[in-house]
């Protein structure tokens, strides 16, 4: 298969068979993974670059692993201690590296339209790794190869994502790909974290938890990102939690078999109860993870494959 563009910029734009046929090449990389073989093939003699301008564990380091087990040569960026930190722009921070010869960037800033911004100026194919409050594409290809791996479509399912939909790039790309693919679509959290308009996106509006949660066959809970937020959008992080949190009470009017995700990383008694996290008949936490790594194969080898096409 091949995308319509060279980069990965957002799920938006993707047809639903593009987003069908990433899902699949990602169950056989799951499958290749869990044998313990890799295809080094695929990248060999690649570069990939990962320039993280904002922190991550889950995201850069699936990245890292991804393009190693496909051959590339990977290169992790600290931002920190790179030029970026001595008041370089990001236009020269592009040029610097299409100077390189890189083949693969991928690329995580705090300000939405940054990695486009890179995409017109550098070679190589660019892959957002999340972007300001925009989008996260890679996070949303995984929550869905997660549901559908133990839902077996996406298609009529009842997706509830909950807590601070404002500030979340993940609620934006989970929204975009679910409606996509067929699934029902609510935001359920307190006036203050839903933006004005998302309904026009598809979704239903729930400011009651368990209305929102009632028969759910996906309950997603998000990071209260409150390095994102100005003061006052919530009273307390333990008042969130009483009304907005994701314990067994308020599970409990979901399907009985509802799956539980979080993109992590997870604020325990904020935004989801212990109980509920490590619950290992309804929790997909930790797979969710597991899926990381080969969606971002899938990824990777796809936009190396549509380079050479377009070359």
């Amino acid at each position: 298969m091949r995308l319509p563009t060279r980069h990965l910029l957002g799920i938006e734009g993707l047809h639903p068979r593009d987003i069908s046929a990433l899902l699949d090449l990602a169950e056989s990389y799951v499958l290749l993974n869990r044998s313990g073989k890799t295809r080094r093939d695929v990248l060999r003699g690649r570069t990939l670059i990962n320039l993280f301008f904002e922190d991550s564990t889950r995201t850069r380091t699936s990245f890292e692993l991804a393009g190693k087990r496909l051959g590339a040569d990977v290169i992790n960026m600290s931002v920190s201690t790179s030029s970026v930190s001595k008041g370089e722009t990001l236009l020269d921070t592009a040029a610097t590296l299409n100077a390189m010869n890189c083949d693969l960037l991928v690329v995580r800033h705090k300000a939405s339209g940054a990695p486009a911004l890179l995409a017109q100026k550098v070679d190589a194919a660019v892959i957002n790794a999340g972007d300001g409050m925009h989008e996260h594409p890679t996070q949303a290809l995984l929550d869905a190869l997660t549901i559908r791996r133990n839902k077996g479509t996406l298609a009529g399912l009842t997706v509830a994502i909950c807590g601070d939909i404002a500030h979340s790039r993940v609620a934006r790309s989970n929204l975009l790909l679910l409606t996509a693919m067929g699934s029902r679509v609510r935001v359920v959290g307190p006036p203050t974290l839903i933006p004005a308009g998302i309904d026009q996106f598809g979704a239903s509006v729930f400011h009651d938890m368990r209305e929102g949660l009632r028969d759910a066959d996906i309950v997603m809970a998000l990071r209260l990102q409150t390095e994102r937020m100005s003061a006052g959008l919530i009273p307390s992080a333990r008042e969130f939690f009483t009304f907005y949190g994701l314990d067994a009470a308020k599970l409990a009017v979901a399907k009985p078999d509802a799956l539980v995700m979080h993109p992590g990383p997870m604020n325990r008694g904020v935004e989801i109860d212990s109980q509920v996290a490590d619950d290992a008949a309804r929790s997909v936490i930790r797979e969710q993870v597991e899926m990381g790594v080969a969606i971002r194969m899938a990824v990777l080898d796809v936009l190396a494959r549509t380079a050479l096409a377009h070359a």
